[in-house]
């Protein structure tokens, strides 16, 4: 696959060691292997010294949080008939979000194809748990977390994720939204010490952010 050239020159600016592509497409494809855990950076460059802050930080910060919560989903759904896929409560989220954009002045149909990819993404993560919990029963979880509980706190991020795109709307359809989205997903893998599977999942909620 063939990446942007400014996004090649802001990966380069970044790090040599930045382990994410973002394609001109818009697909994100993480470099760690599956069930791998991406080692910390430790270069002067990202610890030592202040870096600029993306104005879409907060909106992968908000994604990579909302993604957290994809592990206690998991745990509680884990030994139970409950399905990762959830068709029912998928549309809920799509139509409530979509409510929220239009309140918001945003664009309901845009919303919408970003919080599939925010979906999507955190199905990755439960399916990559209980893949490992299955190799690994010993990595299994022990207790089971009140799954309308999780709910509660994912629709609060969902809702600040919004309010984030909406207030964003202006910088994620300029041509420097994926190199500036790069950036931010870069320094928030960082910040939150991500391992590969939220690595690979945190790139699978961006690609629609950018209208370009």
């Amino acid at each position: 696959m063939r990446t942007t050239t400014p996004l090649r020159r802001a990966l380069t600016t970044v790090t040599a060691t930045a382990a994410v592509v973002l394609t001109a497409t818009g697909t994100a494809v993480a470099v760690p292997a599956s069930g791998t855990t991406a080692a910390p950076v430790t270069t002067p460059h990202t610890l030592s010294t202040p870096y600029s802050v993306s104005a879409l930080h907060p909106v992968v910060e908000l994604a990579a949080e909302r993604l957290a919560t994809a592990d206690l989903v998991a745990a509680a759904k884990w030994g139970t008939d409950s399905p990762i896929d959830d068709p029912a409560r998928e549309q809920q989220v799509l139509d409530n979000v979509a409510a929220q954009a239009t309140q918001l002045g945003a664009d309901p149909d845009e919303i919408r194809m970003i919080f599939r990819d925010q979906i999507e993404a955190n199905k990755t993560v439960q399916r990559g748990l209980f893949q490992r919990w299955t190799d690994h029963p010993d990595q299994a979880p022990t207790t089971k977390p009140d799954l309308s509980v999780v709910r509660e706190q994912i629709n609060r991020i969902t809702g600040a994720l919004v309010q984030a795109l909406a207030d964003t709307s202006e910088n994620r359809g300029t041509l420097a939204c994926r190199p500036e989205l790069a950036l931010a997903a870069f320094q928030v893998r960082h910040e939150d010490h991500l391992d590969a599977l939220h690595t690979r999942a945190l790139y699978r909620a961006l690609p629609s952010i950018c209208r370009n």
